[in-house]
């Protein structure tokens, strides 16, 4: 059986954005795939049900966000009109889409009124007159992905389901988050931050504003002013009312914190699982999870544990785990539809009744993970078949490495295991710092399975900063990037060519974003890899702290404000490691003169550099960008890293 190639790249499906039918009788989700034609991702919306084959229920190219009715005959959903998305409706029973907003910048996801006779979205408001001359009175003056925001707000509106009769519910010089309706559907509740110094001072609570409009059995309720619900003893980052409950995620510690989970009262906000030391994930591109669910009368929510993101009850006890990663979870009564990617596949779509829960939370099992619930364990039926069955793939395998200060740090070794000499190594480094590697499937990092077939060892590292090993570690390299987790990445190393497995004089590196900070950083300090690929880099905190739409926080909260001593620029002049640069053009976060400095540097020195700009690239175009600019990326990596590291003891030239 053939092992994966770059080019798998056209033929990966990958599902997202489960939501189960009012009824539980089947699950419409998303399935985002590289076109290789027009050079672009195309999603589609597509069913799934027990006992039948999966169905494409709309042929795309760009629909997102399924989202039923509260009677499941209709399923709203966003498809691009002129080019800006706008909300459809399907009708169940048949009929074709039809489109229902008219936003003139655009609307998003759909979020039901209980009785469903409305559609609360949000949508930006503003003039983005593109001549303009553009105006900061803030640091919020640009966002990765959107690029110069020109005053831009996002807002919240409704619509009518039928007549297609829209009314803004929010305004002024604020974001609103996602809505959530009250029972009553009188209400939408969301959050945002609107103090005056948002953008130097993190914040965020949770607010409520009437519906203008005539919900059902009702008189007419007029629109209202936003009245905030919670204090500043949270900073707040989602609401969602679940029945009469009204759930809030947010950090008590710093926003360089783990997220909790919190339910408001009358006494205020009170953390769900508060023994459960690991970190809410929500979701977000990048980043797995999903929104917390009522299944029946159980809250369940999505949190990291090592490598892996898990589906908890409020409990602490796990409902999902194994060798799963959770991306998107949707709940109706006990039933429990959910995507996650395994050691085989980059995503599928499971199914499972939620089985009575256990008494208390679940001790933590070695290692300082959660442990997965043994007795009582759900029966899980997958609904969908998108793994690559006709590609060998290779398994990483999970091993603990020891730190010289004794800290232990979990890897992943990903190895043809036939191999008995030692060969070359790929250390790479994942971004955030806070993210995490998964020995799950990788559909990004392709160059992972193709070096690994070609004889290499890939070593995939969570150091300090890692999310899933618990606060104090996902907090310990806080204001010591670099210096806190440098060992981190070269005492597995140390390991590794002691045991025989790694060849020292064939020694690679890449990374990206934090990752990209890295790959800079560790040629400051050794000179024993012989090829570095700094993907989305860091070079300069000086110059990055001013210029990336996220520069303050990180030089405040992530940095502590001393930004010298964690600069690679500070040790440039010691770099001698042949050096490959991939950065996206249009990056606000980090800006492509963080990849041009370093490359300027290293070419005055005369190491051997190369630099590689991808056109309208944002910081996540390894993602969601264009595909021939995700497979260029992994090619790249692969042909230099060969190019550098050919054999043991060689040394490559520049062509």
């Amino acid at each position: 059986m053939p092992r994966l190639s770059p080019t798998d790249l056209y033929r990966i499906a990958v599902p997202g954005d489960p939501r189960l039918r009012p009824d539980g009788s089947a699950v419409a989700y998303v399935v985002t795939t590289a076109d290789q034609e027009s050079d672009g991702n195309r999603s589609e919306i597509w069913l799934a049900a027990p006992g039948a084959e999966p169905r494409r229920l709309t042929d795309g190219p760009s629909d997102s966000s399924p989202r039923w009715s509260p009677d499941g005959r209709v399923l709203a959903f966003v498809r691009p009109v002129d080019g800006k998305p706008q909300i459809h409706l399907l009708p169940m029973d048949g009929g074709e889409p039809r489109p229902l907003t008219t936003a003139p910048l655009g609307a998003g996801a759909a979020v039901w009124s209980p009785d469903g006779t409305r559609i609360a979205y949000g949508a930006p408001c503003g003039d983005l007159d593109p001549h303009a001359p553009v105006v900061a009175d803030s640091l919020e003056y640009k966002a990765d992905g959107v690029g110069l925001l020109r005053g831009l707000t996002k807002h919240l509106f409704v619509v009518d389901a039928k007549t297609g009769e829209s009314a803004q519910v929010t305004s002024g010089d604020f974001h609103a988050g996602e809505p959530s309706w009250t029972l009553d559907g009188r209400t939408l509740t969301f959050v945002a931050a609107m103090h005056p110094d948002r953008d130097l001072v993190v914040g965020g609570a949770v607010y409520s504003v009437d519906v203008p409009g005539r919900p059902a059995g009702s008189s007419d309720v007029p629109a209202g002013k936003p009245e905030r619900l919670t204090d500043e003893s949270v900073v707040c980052t989602g609401a969602w009312w679940l029945g009469d409950r009204l759930l809030v995620t947010g950090f008590t510690s710093g926003p360089s914190g783990h997220t909790r989970l919190f339910v408001l009262g009358e006494d205020g906000l009170t953390e769900i699982a508060a023994g459960l030391d690991r970190n809410v994930m929500v979701g977000a591109p990048g980043y797995p999870g999903a929104t917390p669910q009522l299944a029946g009368s159980e809250l369940v929510f999505c949190a990291r544990d090592g490598g892996f993101t898990h589906l908890y009850r409020a409990s602490g006890e796990k409902v999902v785990g194994g060798d799963q990663v959770v991306s998107g979870a949707s709940a109706v009564a006990g039933r429990i539809a959910y995507v996650a990617a395994t050691p085989y596949s980059a995503g599928e779509v499971y199914l499972l009744d939620l089985p009575a829960a256990r008494s208390g939370a679940l001790p933590d099992a070695p290692g300082g993970a959660t442990a997965d619930a043994a007795a009582g364990a759900p029966a899980v039926t997958k609904l969908t078949a998108y793994a690559l069955d006709d590609v060998e793939l290779l398994v990483p395998r999970s091993r603990v490495f020891t730190a010289p200060d004794g800290t232990r740090v979990e890897g992943f070794v990903l190895r043809d295991e036939t191999l008995t000499e030692p060969g070359p190594l790929l250390l790479d480094v994942h971004g955030g710092p806070h993210n995490t590697w998964a020995p799950v499937f990788d559909g990004v990092h392709l160059y992972h399975q193709v070096l690994a077939a070609k004889g290499w060892t890939v070593l995939t590292l969570n150091p300090r900063g890692s999310d899933g090993y618990g606060e104090a570690f996902y907090t310990a390299a806080l204001g010591a990037w670099g210096i806190a987790d440098t060992d981190d990445f070269l005492s597995p190393i140390d390991e590794l060519v002691a045991e025989g497995v790694a060849d020292p004089e064939r020694l690679g590196l890449t990374g990206y974003s934090y990752g990209g900070y890295i790959s800079c950083w560790l040629p400051t300090r050794t000179d024993r890899f012989k090829a570095a690929i700094p993907g989305g880099c860091v070079s300069d905190l000086h110059s990055m702290s001013g210029t990336s739409d996220a520069g303050y926080y990180l030089k405040t909260y992530e940095c502590g404000g001393d930004v010298a001593a964690q600069s690679p620029m500070g040790g440039v002049a010691r770099v001698t490691t042949p050096t490959l640069l991939l950065h996206g053009d249009a990056d606000d976060r980090c800006p492509v003169g963080q990849a041009e400095q370093w490359f300027a540097a290293l070419r005055e020195q005369g190491v051997p550099v190369r630099l590689v700009r991808y056109p309208g690239g944002s910081h996540l175009f390894i993602l969601n960008g264009r595909p021939s600019h995700r497979l260029d990326y992994n090619e790249r990596i692969v042909a230099w890293l060969e190019q550098w590291i050919p054999d043991a003891g060689t040394t490559g030239s520049q062509s």
